[in-house]
């Protein structure tokens, strides 16, 4: 065997990721095209579904008022997704749903003045427009941050190796999502798993007319079976006799979504009535909505990659905060029960099918529209098992951690220093997080527990999220630690030409607002 030199075995760094047949702004064909866009629209419904789930019931919400706040969701991430697209950073992502809001969210829920009200309909109203109340006044947090360029200005202090912790735990800090959750449910989540990745990946050269169907199309298919099974073993009695979690986890027909939806339904704003607005609420509701950002931030660097674009400069990244901002706001004006973030599952998807296409991301946009009103049909699509979506979270979560680690490739991973600050900041951003989560199991309250709840909610959130602990300690330390003189070890000559707009001209290729609306709003 030949000896292989050293520059044979190198791999250079690539601003843009290869393998793309269709990129952000290059687009298959329209069938083609409303397959995917469907595709997107069903692993959105896991998220969509999930959080009401969770949080409806302790408001004091019934069957019908899920299925309302379901849709009013998916209704509202359709309209998010299209404005991003549009006007925001426009890389092809979906706005829907943030775990992030959570903690803030069950704070409301469990404030005294809320507690005593004796008829569960009537706190569940109360309780949705506090949440209301509370998402519109933060969402000033990311509409000011994003349209003043404030958090541009701050993104200069982010290089590769910084951002690598943040993007990476943007995926690894969703492990609970994945595993954990398809083991409630092994006989449906399992197959799941192994179909996906042998139909995604070992088999994705199969092509029917040229086209490689089941790489594009496996998570609809693998979906669609497992379903059908899971379906199967539910009316054949296979869960008759099994404890009530793993009913909920394992059967087709525990959402009670399909008999409460009503055929035909328009959500509108103020529909549960007038937001209430209290301080303490939306001073805590403002540690989710920084978080959200922040968890942003990261997804957009990957989705920019998994678009084979380049990374968004800093004003494109700052328009398209203030338009999630717009979108919280939304949320807020129409009772979501939840604020925004980008998805990562669906952005994990561009990288699952080598489609970047930003046209089929707006298809998707559109569908989430239609079947939120047309109740009984997103009903349908709503009650497959979330065991499935979490199965499918194990890939796709994955993925974008992947692309987190990738900009690896741009620094130099030979110093002292740079390991120091990657090992540090990722073991923190999922350590801290860890530790936050145990002891609020354990002892029904997060480590901060004050008589100030907004300080507590604050806190609890902040320091709950993976990737925003990864990114308060990789920022610190990478502009801190022996930070002069090291600007190539982290990467900042080839990321400083995409700090600004006209720093590569592929930017305007990318970037550019349709209709031309840039003469009004000239990139900096």
């Amino acid at each position: 065997m030949a000896e292989i030199k050293p520059e044979e075995i190198t791999h250079p760094p690539m601003d843009q990721l290869q393998g793309f047949e269709y990129c952000i702004d290059s687009n298959p064909s329209w069938g083609e095209a409303i397959v995917l866009g469907f595709q997107h629209y069903i692993l959105a419904l896991g998220t969509a579904v999930m959080i009401p789930t969770l949080l409806v019931p302790l408001m004091g919400g019934s069957n019908d008022d899920k299925v309302r706040v379901v849709q009013t969701l998916l209704f509202v991430t359709g309209v998010n997704t299209l404005l991003q697209t549009l006007f925001g950073t426009r890389l092809p992502t979906v706005v829907g749903g943030s775990y992030a809001f959570v903690v803030p969210i069950i704070s409301i829920i469990h404030d005294s003045s809320l507690t005593r009200i004796v008829d569960d309909h009537e706190r569940f109203l109360q309780t949705m427009r506090a949440i209301q109340g509370a998402l519109i006044v933060s969402s000033s947090i990311q509409i000011i941050l994003g349209y003043s360029q404030l958090w541009g200005i701050f993104s200069r202090f982010f290089s590769p190796l910084g951002m690598v912790p943040v993007v990476s735990l943007v995926g690894f800090g969703l492990f609970d999502k994945g595993f954990p959750v398809v083991g409630r449910c092994v006989e449906i989540g399992i197959p799941m798993l192994i179909l996906f990745i042998a139909s995604s990946q070992y088999l994705k050269h199969l092509h029917v007319r040229r086209l490689p169907v089941l790489e594009r199309f496996s998570l609809l298919i693998t979906i669609t079976i497992i379903w059908v099974y899971a379906h199967l073993l539910t009316v054949g009695g296979a869960y008759k006799y099994r404890p009530e979690r793993t009913q909920f986890n394992c059967r087709t027909d525990r959402a009670n979504l399909i008999s409460s939806a009503p055929w035909i339904k328009i959500p509108y704003p103020l529909q549960w009535g007038a937001p209430t607005f209290d301080a303490g609420h939306s001073f805590g509701m403002m540690a989710a909505v920084f978080v959200s950002l922040i968890e942003s931030t990261g997804t957009y660097k990957a989705a920019a990659r998994l678009a084979s674009a380049t990374p968004p400069p800093a004003h494109v990244l700052s328009r398209g905060i203030g338009w999630q901002g717009i979108g919280i706001l939304l949320d807020g004006l129409f009772g979501t029960v939840t604020g925004s973030t980008v998805s990562v599952e669906n952005v994990g998807l561009l990288g699952s099918t080598r489609v970047g296409s930003r046209r089929v991301i707006q298809i998707s946009a559109g569908f989430m529209i239609f079947f939120s009103i047309l109740g009984k049909f997103g009903a349908l699509f709503a009650s497959i098992p979330f065991t499935i979506f979490a199965a499918v979270y194990c890939v796709l979560f994955g993925v974008v951690a992947a692309v987190g680690l990738s900009l690896l490739q741009f620094t130099n991973m030979n110093s002292m220093r740079n390991l120091f600050i990657v090992g540090v900041s990722i073991f923190l951003g999922l350590s801290v997080p860890e530790y936050f989560f145990r002891y609020t199991m354990s002892a029904q309250h997060g480590p901060a527990h004050t008589k100030a709840s907004w300080f507590n909610d604050y806190m609890n959130t902040i320091f709950s999220s993976p990737p925003t602990v990864a990114l308060i300690v990789a920022v610190f330390l990478d502009n801190t630690l022996d930070f002069k003189d090291t600007g190539k070890d982290r990467g900042m000559p080839w990321w400083a030409r995409f700090r600004t707009f006209n720093g590569d001209s592929r930017s305007e290729e990318f970037y550019t607002l349709p209709f031309n609306l840039d003469r009004f709003f000239p990139p900096s």
